[in-house]
């Protein structure tokens, strides 16, 4: 049994699974969810082949009973979390005269409250690790676009600014439990997601996903008297 567990949504591509596989490499038990149960198997097969001990549980993140089964599976196969990953997201472009309304209700669901309710469900699991080793963490996924609303983008960069709102009160709430949230906040990373853009913004110039779960290697080194509460990344010569 591994030392410490580790919970990845979204991870079935992108940068779920790039995070997910750094954990792996790092010696973490994971529990791994996505929407589409196919593709996850999918990549959770990969990654068994890499050695990695895996708990998957395909799941619908905007539906409140799915995110207490994924916590529940993890919770009975692991028995603790020291890092919670909420990675899963969706982004529906539309003009504001155009937004369709279960479209907005879905990135809402996702990118939003998906995380609220699974700090709510994981809240004493992390505060254990917490109180074990000081160094409990949790990602939540942002984007440079909550830090700076785009045209046709707008209920989406809403969502990633209230991502970012989300993870200060939470270090403000959980800090002393030993508990530490950071927000991720990329631009185009070359993923799935981002190939409506790549038309403007070449693929090979992209960020990669691993740029990604490098940084969160390096949170998971850091001090428990070092918390770095957001990070940005850009490509060159690309401003807020």
């Amino acid at each position: 049994m591994p030392e410490r567990a580790a919970l990845v949504t979204g991870a079935s591509s992108g940068i779920g699974l790039a995070i997910a596989r750094m954990l792996g490499e790092e010696g973490y038990g994971l529990t791994l969810a996505a929407r589409r149960p196919d593709k996850l198997a999918g990549a959770v097969a990969g990654l068994r082949e890499a050695g990695f001990e895996i708990e998957e549980v395909a799941g619908n993140m905007a539906d409140e009973a799915d995110i207490r089964r994924v916590v529940t599976a993890h919770r009975e196969r692991w028995g603790r979390l020291d890092v919670l990953v909420n990675n899963a997201g969706v982004g529906i472009g539309a003009a504001v005269a155009d937004v369709e309304t279960k479209r907005v209700d879905m990135q809402l669901d996702v990118n939003l409250r998906a995380i609220v309710l699974f700090y709510r469900e994981c809240a004493a699991l992390l505060r254990e690790a917490g109180a074990e080793h000081r160094n409990a963490l949790v990602v939540n996924m942002s984007s440079i676009s909550g830090k700076s609303g785009q045209p046709w983008l707008s209920v989406y960069s809403a969502t990633k600014a209230a991502v970012v709102g989300w993870t200060q009160a939470m270090n403000k709430e959980l800090n002393a439990d030993g508990v530490k949230s950071v927000a991720l906040c990329p631009g185009f990373v070359d993923t799935p997601m981002t190939e409506f853009v790549r038309e403007h913004v070449p693929q090979d110039q992209m960020i990669r996903p691993e740029d990604i779960s490098e940084a969160v290697r390096y949170l998971l080194k850091t001090s428990p008297f070092c918390l770095v509460p957001e990070i940005i990344f850009q490509r060159p010569g690309e401003a807020l």
